[in-house]
């Protein structure tokens, strides 16, 4: 069956746009399309059918396919837990936690792993539509490859190399990387698309055929800024120093950056209310003193994030926050810093040890191997129903949890509420992408609510950018390309 490979000259060039993009557009041609991922590096993650763990930008591709996310759209995903380690998860499962360089050599014995998903993937689709990561032109990472080249030349998979001209020196980093790249892997790239153009496409004319008759690779079309992907989940926490929306909004939300923050894509439903001013707020800054709620998100590392928070002063930040009357709410790891204490007896995210919480809700945390992974729906302490999901390690008990922040269908109740009501915590993520659960939090604090499911905002999305490519790319040469018959 046809495969394309999408890959970049960077991170954050719009892969994972444009494979969704790609995806949707085949999708609504009829197709069988399914996305793929050799090995993805993000603490965004999400539950594939069955509840294995995959990256939050997979299972994306697949709403964009209108299929199920499977764990075979992303074998291997790493997610960071400190700057040299990270937990490492194989086809849905956490195989354990890895020093980055021990990861460089065992990663060679998983390209058999990804080969099989893949092959599955082909088996049961007219289109598979491939994303690399990173760049192939880090050429220091090229033994053991299987993300990008190596993947590509073990699955005979043709290559679309796409370049970021938003950032800059778009020309410089396709033909660099034709320059740096060897003769086998020079090879699997067929052509190249320019993506993020601002302004009138023929002023680009000629640098797009410089870069055609320096490298001989195909022009596949120049792509205009997709303004419809900011309604899309982001993966990369880079864009998150791009959080803020400031403007008329009666209530002010802001989430502290977390320096392992996860699952932040939680948010994206408050970002675009009217009502709302919202901001991810950095390290090095203060929490806002005007904030009505102060939202602390979840993280790969709840112990070391919890000490990053208290080194940023963000603790003292949030007990003002508390006197002058706000409200916080933990979601996840967040959840599980409010409380009096966490207790990680068997190291899972360092030394064995304990240390002592924020202290705002009466429960204790042990962290524990064996994670919970399950969606999750119910109704908010308001009565307001929800969809979600859980993905999490350790148990949560205590007498805070006699007042429960919301109940789950078939699972009783979770979470929990301080005695005054100005602190909660639970596990579940995507408590906002509901409209009437998003609009009963905003009613506590004084604000109305568009009341939109972002689910149907992320599918217009993803139809507008389909179409944007059906314009702009050649979707002709792209398919031949990829074997499918046009």
């Amino acid at each position: 069956m046809a495969a394309l490979m999408i890959q970049g000259c960077g991170s954050d060039v719009g892969k994972s746009v444009l494979v969704a993009g790609l995806c949707r557009l085949y999708a609504n041609r009829g197709l069988r399309v399914r996305p793929f991922k050799p090995q993805n590096m993000s603490n965004n993650a999400a539950l594939a059918d069955g509840g294995g763990e995959i990256g939050r930008a997979q299972a994306l591709q697949a709403i964009a396919c209108r299929v199920p996310p499977t764990v075979d759209m992303n074998p291997v995903l790493i997610k960071p837990n400190s700057d040299t380690g990270a937990q490492v998860i194989l086809r849905g499962e956490v195989l354990g936690n890895f020093k980055a360089r021990d990861y460089q050599i065992e990663k060679t014995s998983f390209l058999q792993v990804v080969l099989n998903s893949f092959n599955a993937l082909r088996d049961e689709a007219d289109i598979v539509v491939v994303e690399g990561a990173g760049s192939p032109a880090e050429t220091n990472l090229r033994v053991g490859d299987i993300a990008n080249m190596g993947f590509a030349r073990a699955a005979d998979c043709p290559v679309v190399l796409t370049g970021d001209i938003d950032r800059g020196h778009v020309i410089a980093a396709l033909v660099g990387a034709h320059a740096v790249l060897d003769a086998a892997d020079r090879a699997m790239i067929k052509g190249f698309l320019i993506n993020k153009f601002r302004g009138d496409p023929t002023l680009f004319d000629a640098g797009r055929a410089e870069i055609t008759a320096r490298t001989g690779w195909a022009d596949l079309g120049l792509i205009p800024w997709l303004a419809a992907a900011r309604s899309l989940p982001a993966e990369d926490a880079v864009v998150l120093d791009a959080g803020a929306r400031r403007g008329e909004g009666k209530v002010r939300i802001v989430v502290p950056m977390l320096s392992r923050i996860a699952n932040f894509d939680d948010f994206d439903p408050l970002r675009v209310e009217p009502d709302v001013d919202f901001a991810f707020v950095p390290p090095g800054q203060a929490l806002p003193g005007d904030a009505d709620l102060v939202i602390l998100p979840g993280t790969k590392s709840t112990i070391a994030d919890l000490a990053f928070l208290r080194a940023q002063g963000w603790d003292i930040d949030i007990a003002a926050h508390l006197r002058r009357g706000g409200r916080v709410l933990g979601i996840c790891g967040g959840y599980q810093m409010l409380g009096r204490r966490i207790a990680d007896p068997q190291g899972l995210e360092g030394p064995p040890g304990e240390v002592a919480g924020l202290g705002l809700l009466d429960v204790e945390t042990i962290l524990s191997a064996d994670k919970v992974r399950r969606p999750a729906t119910g109704r908010l302490s308001s009565g307001a129903a929800f969809d979600g999901y859980e993905i999490h390690a350790g148990r949560t008990t205590g007498a805070g949890t006699a007042r429960p922040y919301l109940t789950l269908d078939g699972a009783g109740p979770d979470g929990a509420i301080s005695a005054d009501g100005r602190v909660a915590g639970a596990y579940v993520h995507g408590l906002f992408g509901r409209g009437e659960a998003r609009a009963a939090i905003l009613k506590a604090l004084g604000a109305a609510s568009t009341a939109f499911d972002q689910h149907h905002r992320v599918d217009a999305a993803l139809d507008e950018i389909a179409e944007v490519l059906e314009r702009c790319a050649d979707i002709d040469a792209l398919s031949r390309l990829s074997g499918l018959a046009t």
